[in-house]
Order: C-alpha cells, then structure tokens, then sequence
C-alpha cells in the first residue's frame, strides 16, 4: 500500500521579502505568501489528494498557511497537529536581522556556514533575552533544557525526528494523506531522514516556499523516489531559480 506524504514550507513570509532570518520568531505572511498557500491547496486539490491529517509547527506563518491550503483542498481533513519540534531552526542572535547586516558583521563566509552546514551553530541568546522562548506561553509546558537558544541543522533533526516517529509516521501507517506545513530548514531535516542524506548533499538542498512537494511511501515508509515530486514542476523550478539567486531563509 502506498502512504502519500505532502511536505510543504509556508508562503512567503515578510522575513522572506525582507531577507531576515525568521527563526522562532513570528511573521506574517505576505499578500503573495497568501496567494502560494491557496494555490497550493489548489494543486493538492487538483491532484486528487484528499488530505486526511494536518501538522503544523507553532509559528503562526505555518498555521495559517495550513488553514488555506486545507479551505482551498476541499479536503475532510481529520485534524490538525501543532508542534514546536516542526519550527523552524532557532537562528539565535541572527534571529529578525537582515542577511546584508550580519554578512556585513561576521563575513559572507562566516554566515554562509552558519546558513548552510550540518553541524555549526549561530550565536545563542541569553536566558534573560526578551525573545527566549521561555517567555512565550506557546512552549510553557517545555521542560528549560529543551528550549532551544540556537541551533544547527543537526539539533533540528534531533528534535524533529521523535515528531516524524510518534505522530506523523502514524497518520501515514492508517493510511492518511499526510501533510505537514513547516519551514525550509525543518523540512530540510526531514527530507534528509527520509532520504538518507549526507550532511555535505543537505548544504545544497533548497525547499521553495508554497510549493507542494509529494512522497510515495511503502509500508516501511521508504520514499519510492528519492527526494519526492513537487506538484507543480514548472512552478517550483522558478521558485528554485529565485532562492539560487537570493538563498532566503
């Protein structure tokens, strides 16, 4: 029996358009993130998916995205997950600044590094910085030492992968159409699980935003093809050529 997985990243978000690094911050979406969501929904729609399970990170730019895409799939969607271990990498320090000014403070090659490897971390927060998640009653239930301060992708891959284990990978073993709504560095993870990636093949992997990307699995939940299919093909390789000339994340 084929399991249908469909990964998707939020709409263009402002920190997108503005070229900041996003992180567990929350930002809006913007009109054309708004319109990517829809014709999203559109495109599952017109695949003939009828989405079964939703699950979303906590950041309100993956929620909303989810809340159109499901209006515009026309989909009996059972119900909707939400999990801080879907957010996006936590960027520290980096986190709602633009990516000329910390290039301009540490060095292109620096925060290329920070952006792109497996293992590097950006600069944390303290305790006592007003962003630190502590702060926010969404991760109150949280035990402190699992509240990240930053991170590298491979700390993203530790906490994603229990999710994937305990709740997605159920949805799809009963046999739900399965869409998670996440971010470019948190899908980043989970395409790199499921497709056994290397931490040198995952620098170079890029996720548009608003474009649905399909995995087939079989009862193992081993992907079909390496690296699934985006919906629409055309639409996404213009949504790569973009990111290639900008890297937004």
């Amino acid at each position: 029996m084929t399991r249908v997985l469909v990964l998707l990243r939020h709409g263009e978000s402002t920190a997108n358009a503005e070229d900041k690094f996003g992180g567990w911050l929350d930002f809006a979406l913007t009109n054309r993130g708004k319109d990517q969501a829809a014709a999203a929904g559109r495109l599952i729609r017109d695949a003939g998916l009828a989405i079964g399970s939703v699950h979303t990170s906590l950041l309100s730019r993956a929620i909303d995205t989810a809340d159109m895409v499901v209006a515009e799939s026309n989909s009996p969607t059972r119900e909707t997950r939400r999990s801080w271990r879907l957010n996006e990498r936590h960027y520290g320090t980096l986190q709602g600044r633009t990516r000329s000014a910390v290039s301009r403070e540490f060095g292109t090659e620096l925060v290329a590094d920070w952006r792109r490897s497996y293992h590097l971390t950006p600069p944390a927060i303290g305790w006592d910085h007003p962003s630190h998640p502590r702060h926010d009653p969404r991760y109150a239930a949280l035990p402190a030492q699992e509240l990240p301060t930053a991170e590298s992708l491979a700390a993203v891959r530790r906490r994603l992968v229990p999710y994937w284990q305990d709740a997605i990978a159920a949805d799809l073993t009963a046999g739900l159409v399965t869409l998670v709504v996440a971010h470019g560095n948190s899908l980043r993870a989970l395409c790199m699980h499921l497709d056994g990636l290397t931490p040198e093949r995952v620098r170079t992997l890029n996720i548009p935003t608003g474009m649905p990307l399909r995995y087939d699995l079989d009862d193992t939940l081993t992907p079909s093809v390496r690296g699934g299919v985006y919906l629409d093909r055309a639409g996404t390789a213009a949504g790569l050529t973009r990111l290639t000339a900008g890297d937004r994340r």
